[in-house]
């Protein structure tokens, strides 16, 4: 039986396959598990969302969840997924609801949740809420129903953290931030103001109907093409939740995760702040961030494919900074979970620091061509076994040498197997992973 909890969350084509009983039942569940880990008070539940249409009917879902199992209700509105993480904190409540689907298109939605201190649930918790959604528990009456207040500074609160995180002001940068009609389209514009940057904010009315619609971390165009046409020192691209940060440098170069990460993983070296010299990826990062990290003498640890993975490293390790290719970058020392404001602040920040531009703090990592092939097979499992696949990924990458890398993943939730080449040119990417996209497809 499939878990309910993925990756991230419970997620779903809203008001089909999330429903408002299902978000009820695992608001109302999860209020009771992470209540009884501490009966010494009643149940404090922080719930925020983004401003998809369906989060207003998710919203009140899980707040009667809540509610109807004993646990107070702190509303927070409209705010980013890191800004609900770190108000799980900052007012000592015992879980954190938000209501989002990320990146996802706006009739998806989802539900992800937080720990005491605004950290992501364990499995184990996860499993034990899915447990007990069904089970016919007693509910409290009178004055044992839980109440709800709302937190009207939450934002001001949210980007309060944000510049205390921020090592350097802003001043004389010009910015462009594509808030993707989005969770940061009130907190960005505002944080990065307060920082002293001058702000062009595109896609920052959201409607409920246009978040991540031709815009945002997904599609950079638009932010490129921004930044031209104000003269912007940089574009800042968030994705429907602000978990994740995304770059353009003056000239419209895409700037992405790996190249963010570099760069901040070289700032916090030369401050002293990068724990045992190691920065955490996962294994999608481009080989060009490991070759720049080796140059520079820090060290990469390498996880799954996953933010909880990387934040299972970084917890593990007592690491400083980690994250993805496609712009989830932690910061321990600052938040519990990936930040696209914090990134993007932190980031500027170093610009302004160096008095370098983004181009040319980038230019430490090349990014190597990286072809991906999607192979359709009968059985996931047999290609990993298969003596005749062992073999061509050890042929090619014998070929490739130091200058090249191959990665062979199978999906997490569809019979196919994703070939990964990455090369010195693209021609010698796309010949050597069409090459082992037939041996794998050859598989029966």
């Amino acid at each position: 039986m499939a878990r309910l909890f993925g990756t991230d969350g419970v997620r779903g084509l809203a008001n089909s396959d999330l429903t408002p009983e299902l978000a009820l039942s695992v608001a109302s569940a999860a209020a009771r598990v992470l209540g009884e880990h501490d009966r010494t008070h009643r149940p404090v539940a922080v719930v925020g969302r983004d401003p998809r249409a369906s989060g207003e009917m998710l919203e009140a879902a899980v707040t009667a969840g809540l509610t109807s199992a004993g646990a107070d209700v702190l509303r927070v509105g409209v705010l980013p997924t890191p800004g609900v993480a770190h108000l799980v904190g900052e007012l000592s409540a015992d879980l954190g609801v938000m209501i989002s689907a990320s990146h996802n298109p706006m009739p998806d939605n989802g539900v992800k949740l937080f720990a005491r201190g605004g950290h992501k649930l364990a499995d184990a918790v996860e499993d034990e809420i899915a447990e007990r959604l069904r089970e016919d528990a007693v509910r409290p009456t009178g004055a044992g129903v839980g109440r709800v207040r709302d937190i009207t500074d939450a934002v001001h609160r949210y980007t309060d953290h944000l510049l205390a995180a921020t090592p350097q002001r802003l001043d004389g940068l010009r910015v462009v931030v594509d808030c993707a009609n989005g969770a940061a389209s009130a907190a960005a514009p505002e944080a990065y103001r307060r920082a002293g940057a001058e702000v062009i904010a595109i896609h920052a009315t959201p409607d409920g109907l246009n978040i991540n619609d031709g815009c945002g971390s997904t599609h950079v165009d638009v932010l490129r093409a921004a930044v031209r046409e104000h003269h912007a020192d940089l574009g800042i691209a968030h994705d429907g939740d602000a978990d994740r940060c995304l770059a353009v440098d003056a000239t419209g170069a895409e700037v992405d995760g790996d190249q963010i990460m570099a760069v901040l993983a070289l700032a916090l070296k030369e401050s002293g702040e990068l724990a045992e010299n190691t920065l955490v990826a996962t294994v999608m990062s481009n080989l060009g961030l490991h070759l720049a990290m080796r140059e520079q003498g820090v060290r990469v640890r390498t996880t799954k494919v996953g933010d909880r993975y990387v934040l299972e490293e970084l917890r593990s390790g007592g690491y400083s900074l980690g994250g993805e290719q496609s712009g989830h970058v932690v910061l321990p020392s600052y938040a519990t979970t990936g930040d696209g404001l914090l990134t993007a602040l932190r980031l500027m920040a170093r610009v302004v620091q160096a008095g370098q531009p983004l181009a040319e703090l980038a230019s430490v990592m090349r990014r190597l061509p990286q072809v991906l092939v999607n192979v359709r097979v009968a059985d996931k499992t047999a290609v990993a076994r298969d003596n005749a696949v062992s073999e061509a990924v050890a042929a090619v990458q014998a070929e490739l040498g130091e200058a090249g890398r191959v990665l062979l993943r199978p999906s997490g939730t569809e019979q196919l197997v994703r070939v990964m080449v990455e090369a010195a040119t693209h021609e010698v990417a796309e010949s050597a992973a069409r090459r082992l996209a037939g041996v794998v497809s050859s598989v029966v």
